[in-house]
């Protein structure tokens, strides 16, 4: 197969822990061409969505000494002549991110297979998204009003506030009803009531670990990633300190992404990242989800190897 990654910078990428890198590895140990692609390198030329895309291989030692990888020069290429144009660009989901959907969008009406369907990625924000399942979720609130914001802290005594575009925990609060910076908190989050943000009922299970369901092909990875916070901190994220622990899964998790899996698959999301704190769902990664290496590192079950299995079969299912 010729697999297609739009990626953030191959620099910046760290090899111990990315998710597409693990990916890449396994393609690559599968004989596969791996191509990889900027977002700034997809363009519409000629009525033709393409790639100024670069073939890449693995050095002799990926991984270990910083430099893993080899390039050729770009060389543009239709997106619809791979057998598959994987999305793993990391947020912030911006306009240029929404301008990339579009055009990966359009490549699809060409014949391209793009994973995850770029609509899907755009109509699923990944904080929203768990609104269209309110039976898993705690108690959440969704508005850029102050006084709603207020109204939920007094019912609940104790609520994350997060904005809807960010990652990796940032500006992610909790406040208890006695906590005297509640205005300038709310003043810096909604930008004085003109961005819309999210609160939720805080879940004291965060102690055991926000755990990360990896949904592949709309099945569960039997492993999940309970990244547990570091001591006085009430986000689990990697990016935030946070330590990983693979587990397998409980049976409140298992109910989750068994309700959750089938219904995200069809509508495109072949890879998802589901965030569960105690028995609630809490977010519904759709952009590019981690988690992969880590479970792997821990429990020997190759992930990233069940993720190439399914872009395999999908291939074979759309020549079939």
């Amino acid at each position: 197969m010729k697999l297609a990654f739009v990626i953030d910078q191959l620099d910046s990428i760290k090899t111990a822990k990315d998710s597409s890198f693990a990916m890449m590895r396994e393609a690559i140990a599968r004989n596969h061409q791996i191509y990889v692609l900027y977002q700034h390198d997809i363009a519409l030329t000629g009525n033709t969505v393409t790639g100024f895309c670069r073939s890449l291989t693995f050095t002799d030692t990926p991984g270990r000494d910083g430099h893993w990888y080899n390039t050729s020069d770009s060389v543009p290429t239709p997106l619809n002549q791979f057998d598959a144009v994987l999305m793993r660009k990391d947020p912030p989901f911006d306009l240029e991110y929404v301008y990339s959907t579009y055009l990966l969008e359009l490549a699809q009406t060409q014949g391209a297979f793009v994973i995850n369907s770029p609509r899907a990625i755009r109509d699923h924000n990944e904080k929203l998204a768990i609104a269209q399942f309110p039976q898993w979720i705690a108690p959440t609130l969704v508005t850029s009003q102050a006084h709603l914001i207020r109204e939920f802290l007094a019912q609940h005594q104790d609520i994350i506030l997060k904005p809807l575009d960010g990652m990796g925990g940032a500006s992610v609060f909790r406040v208890h009803s006695a906590d005297h910076n509640i205005s300038v908190i709310l003043e810096t989050l909604t930008h004085y009531g003109t961005r819309t943000i999210m609160a939720q009922r805080f879940i004291p299970e965060i102690a055991q670990g926000d755990k990360r369901i990896l949904l592949i092909g709309g099945k569960p990875v039997p492993y999940v990633l309970a990244r547990i916070p570091k001591p006085g901190e009430s986000r689990g994220n990697l990016a935030a300190g946070g330590t990983g622990k693979a587990q397998p899964l409980s049976a409140r998790d298992q109910e989750i992404a068994e309700s959750l899996g089938p219904e995200l698959a069809k509508r495109g999301l072949m890879l998802v990242g589901l965030d569960v704190i105690g028995d609630y769902l809490t977010e519904v990664n759709v952009t590019s989800p981690t988690g992969m290496q880590e479970i792997t590192q821990q429990t020997g079950f190759n992930v990233a190897g069940m993720m190439l299995d399914a872009i395999e079969a999908s291939i074979q299912n759309k020549k079939h």
